[in-house]
């Protein structure tokens, strides 16, 4: 029997139009899949009532892939693709498998043989060094750095240095509700002249993105960026 093929399906960043931000091909592949492993199964079920999908969404085989889930439970979610039905991976919003537990489910289906389509679409992270002006040359993806202040400005010095050795864009992102913390972090502990991106709502009505050196934004008012989903970037 031939192996389904696994579609890495794009998401909205937020609540915009599905078409002003994902291709036809894929609507169009998304509309017509029957098995979903998602993030999230409520905003899953959203986002396929938007399309809307071919199928009714409540016969639509929807599994969820999160943090929580242990890795014996992946060989599961593979079963109906090893029976040849083709499968969408969706993360909560953006890219799948790019800082998504998704990842987990992609090595497994490669392990597999399983045919892996990454499909085209929002990645938040790509946005915002597009639009920042720092090197897209040279450029690395942290994830979330420490919540605690001491460890937080810390972990900043540390990627400024990287940048400043390395001619590196550093990318990195933070909980919504503790972005302000975030800025104020950098603003006091990055060089005067250490270029700082602030990328909020991207693809959205309300996007802003600005990139000025420590010292401008120390002599501006900032930005209100709390429980905005935004991306933050630095060059040394």
């Amino acid at each position: 029997m031939n192996k389904g093929r696994l579609y890495l399906i794009p998401v909205p960043l937020g609540p915009t139009a599905v078409a002003a931000v994902l291709p036809q091909a894929v609507l169009a592949c998304a509309r017509g899949l029957g098995h979903f492993v998602v993030e999230n199964a409520k905003s899953a079920r959203a986002f396929l009532k938007l399309l809307p999908a071919d199928l009714p969404v409540q016969e639509i085989w929807i599994q969820e892939l999160n943090q929580h889930t242990p890795a014996s439970e992946l060989p599961a979610l593979l079963a109906p693709l090893l029976t040849g039905n083709d499968v969408g991976l969706i993360s909560e919003a953006g890219c799948p498998a790019v800082a998504d537990p998704g990842a987990a489910l992609v090595a497994l289906a490669q392990k597999e043989g399983i045919q892996v389509v990454p499909m085209v679409g929002p990645s938040s992270i790509l946005l915002a060094l597009m639009g920042s002006g720092l090197s897209g040359q040279s450029f690395a993806f942290h994830g979330y750095l420490p919540s605690a202040p001491r460890e937080r400005e810390k972990r900043l010095r540390e990627l400024e240095k990287e940048s400043r050795l390395g001619l590196q864009t550093q990318i990195f992102i933070e909980t919504p509700y503790r972005n302000q913390q975030m800025l104020e972090s950098l603003l006091k502990t990055c060089a005067h002249e250490t270029r700082v991106c602030v990328a909020s709502d991207l693809t959205l009505d309300s996007e802003q993105i600005a990139t000025r050196r420590v010292a401008a934004w120390r002599r501006q008012s900032l930005p209100n960026i709390n429980r905005r989903p935004t991306v933050f970037l630095l060059q040394a």
